[in-house]
C-alpha cells in the first residue's frame, strides 16, 4: 500500500509538469505540442525496447492492440485537448477540471469494477463530490474575476477552453481503468514493459499526427511559423523530449506500478497530487501566490479527496454468495 502510493506521488509529480508547458509554448498549435509530446515518448521507449525485448515479444496481438488504444486516447487524444484547453483559458482551471478525475473514476470503477475491488459506499462518497464541484466553482470565479474588464472575444475564447478541459477527462477516466484491467489480469508482467510498449505503440501515431499537423501548417500559408519545429525549435525539441522522459515514461512506469498495487478506485483518486504540482507549477511560473478564492478550491480539492481516501470499499459479500 505505501509503495503504490509513493508511486502514484512520483507520478503525479511527473504530469504535472506538462500543464506548464503550453504556457511555456503559447505560439506553437496544440495538435503540434501533442504529437511532438508523444514522438519523443516513442523515440525514447525506442532503445527501452530493445533492452526489454524479451519480454515485448511475450505481449500477444491483443496486447499490442490494447496498448494502440491506451496510447491514442490516454496520450494524443488527451494531451491535445488539455493543451488547447490550456492555451485558451489559462493554466489553473483545466488544472481544477482535470482534478476532478479522481472522483469521476472512483465513481466509474464503482460502478464497473465494484466485484472484482469492492463497492465504495455512495452515502459516504457524497460529501467528496460536493466539496470538488465547490473547489471548481471557486476557482472559475477566480479566474473570471481577472477577465472582468476585458472583450467578449476573451471571455469567448476563455468559455471555450472548458469543453476541451471535460474531453479530457473523458479520455483520462477511460485511460486509468483499461490500463488497470490489463495489469491486473496480468500480474506477473512488468509495469515498466508495459509502459514501454505503450510508448512503441504511440510512435506511429505521434509520427502520423505529426505529420498532418505539419501539411496543415503548410496548407494555411503562416509564414511566420516554421516548421518542421516552430520559430523556437531548440526550445521546443527540448521541451518535448523532457515531457516524453519524464512525463510520459517516467510517469506511467510509476502510474502502472501504483495501479498493479492498489484497487482501482483507489488509485484513481490518487492522481490527485497530479492536480496540485500543476497548481504548484502553474502559480510558480506566474510568480504570484494564488487569490483566496483560488486557495479555497484548492483546499476544497484536497479535502474532498481526502474524504474520499478514508472511505474503504466493501466487497460484495452478499452478492458473491448468492452467485
Amino acid at each position: 500500500m505505501t509503495a503504490g502510493v509513493l508511486y502514484a506521488l512520483a507520478a503525479g509529480l511527473m504530469w504535472g509538469l506538462v500543464f506548464i508547458v503550453p504556457t511555456l509554448l503559447p505560439g506553437y498549435p496544440p495538435a503540434l505540442q501533442s504529437a511532438g509530446r508523444y514522438l519523443a515518448f516513442g523515440l525514447i521507449a525506442l532503445p527501452l525496447a530493445w533492452l526489454d525485448r524479451t519480454a515485448l515479444r511475450q505481449l500477444t496481438r491483443a496486447d499490442w492492440l490494447e496498448a494502440l488504444k491506451l496510447a491514442l486516447a490516454g496520450n494524443l487524444l488527451y494531451y491535445l485537448c488539455l493543451a488547447t484547453a490550456i492555451q485558451r483559458t489559462g493554466g489553473p482551471l483545466p488544472t481544477m477540471i482535470i482534478g476532478t478525475l479522481p472522483i469521476v473514476i472512483a465513481i466509474t470503477a464503482n460502478l464497473r469494477n465494484a466485484r472484482r475491488d469492492g463497492r465504495l459506499p455512495w452515502l459516504r462518497l457524497a460529501p467528496s463530490l460536493a466539496m470538488v464541484a465547490m473547489g471548481i466553482a471557486c476557482v472559475n470565479q477566480a479566474e473570471l474575476g481577472t477577465l472582468r474588464g476585458n472583450s467578449s472575444d476573451d471571455l469567448w475564447r476563455y468559455a471555450s477552453g472548458i469543453p476541451f478541459a471535460l474531453a479530457g477527462v473523458a479520455c483520462w477516466t477511460w485511460y486509468p481503468l483499461r490500463n488497470a484491467d490489463w495489469l491486473r489480469d496480468h500480474p506477473g508482467r512488468s509495469p515498466r514493459t508495459w509502459a514501454t510498449a505503450q510508448g512503441v505503440a504511440t510512435l506511429p501515431l505521434a509520427l502520423g499526427a505529426y505529420v498532418l499537423a505539419w501539411l496543415w501548417e503548410g496548407a494555411r500559408g503562416d509564414a511566420g511559423f516554421a516548421m518542421p519545429f516552430g520559430p523556437q525549435p531548440l526550445y521546443f525539441v527540448g521541451l518535448m523530449a523532457a515531457s516524453g522522459l519524464f512525463a510520459s515514461w517516467l510517469g506511467t512506469v510509476c502510474w502502472n506500478e501504483a495501479s498493479q498495487r492498489l484497487p482501482t478506485a483507489l488509485v484513481g483518486q490518487l492522481i490527485v497530487f497530479e492536480t496540485l504540482a500543476a497548481l504548484v507549477y502553474a502559480f510558480a511560473l506566474r510568480r504570484e501566490w494564488p487569490p483566496l478564492p483560488t486557495l479555497a478550491g484548492i483546499v476544497l480539492l484536497v479535502a474532498g479527496v481526502v474524504w474520499a481516501l478514508r472511505v474503504e470499499p466493501e466487497p460484495l459479500a452478499a452478492e458473491a454468495h448468492a452467485n
